[in-house]
């Protein structure tokens, strides 16, 4: 028998037959399309705007952005990030695990200085190290205009100003933390170390990246306003310059794009950092 002689098999009841099934048509977004037609058009006149307008003077851009004075105030700008965040993490690490005591007066200290810190505007900080000699003009017999130079200064502002951000985001990454596998890996007997280091920070980090890496971003930018106490970073390296040749807008265009150029590679690294501890989660990507 052929199989065109076939009888087909009847339907079950209240199912219709495929000739019978609606077809679905997607909805027609046409405000969606005539939204984006719009910023488009916009985007595309800022675009010509920006590189039709004679005053940027991109050829002078281009002649400054890699100069010996750029580079090494772009070198001395990732430096002080670098070493910022390395101190700000440890002292905010400790500060949470301060806050996460059970002694009260470990926790007062903790809130104390996050407080504090959070309080007073990272400009006003640097200006109080820097003339802290009004205060004490001599630390262990050394006079302290020696011992804190206007680096020093950035450093320490700094990252005291960063730790008080450092210590709320580790304590809510722990935090994140299911309790119940904590007791769980108490009952298989894991010491406090093992963990530390096998269930809680591989979990906290989930938590912990994300605002760490905005952390980061936010200090690289920030590191600008130590140009304000005379640190030669990039900021300042385009300003001294400037102030001798007068073409401001071609100077700050070249420390803005010096600016995007490292915070689109932090913001690479982080994608890729958050994906490796979003492992094993529907989140990854």
């Amino acid at each position: 028998m052929s199989s065109d002689t076939l009888a087909k098999p009847p339907a079950a009841p209240g199912i219709p037959e495929p000739a019978d099934v609606p077809r679905i048509v997607p909805q027609r977004r046409y405000g969606q399309w005539a939204a984006a037609v719009v910023v488009l058009v916009l985007l595309a006149l800022a675009v010509n705007s920006v590189l039709r307008n004679k005053a940027f003077q991109w050829d002078v851009v281009a002649d400054y952005f890699t100069t010996g004075s750029i580079l090494r105030g772009l070198w001395l700008t990732l430096w002080l990030t670098a070493v910022v965040m390395v101190l700000g993490f440890a002292l905010g690490t400790l500060l949470a695990a301060f806050r996460l005591s059970a002694n009260p007066v470990l926790r007062a200290v903790g809130w104390g200085y996050v407080w504090l810190f959070r309080s007073i505007p990272i400009l006003v900080q640097l200006l109080l190290w820097f003339n802290i000699g009004a205060l004490y003009p001599q630390v262990f017999g050394v006079k302290t205009v020696n011992l804190l130079t206007p680096v020093a200064v950035a450093i320490v502002g700094l990252t005291l100003h960063e730790a008080a951000f450092a210590a709320e985001v580790v304590r809510a990454g722990i935090l994140s933390v299911d309790r119940g596998q904590i007791e769980a890996a108490q009952a298989l007997g894991l010491s406090r170390s093992r963990r530390w280091w096998r269930i809680v920070l591989p979990q906290a980090m989930r938590a912990i990246v994300p605002p760490a890496g905005n952390m980061l971003v936010g200090t690289l930018k920030g590191t600008s306003i130590v140009s304000v106490i005379a640190v030669d970073d990039l900021l300042f390296s385009a300003q001294l310059i400037y102030h001798r040749t007068y073409q401001v807008i071609p100077l700050l265009m070249v420390a803005t794009l010096w600016y995007a150029v490292v915070t689109s590679a932090l913001g690479l690294g982080q994608h890729y950092i958050e994906k490796y501890y979003a492992r094993g989660t529907e989140h990854a990507r």
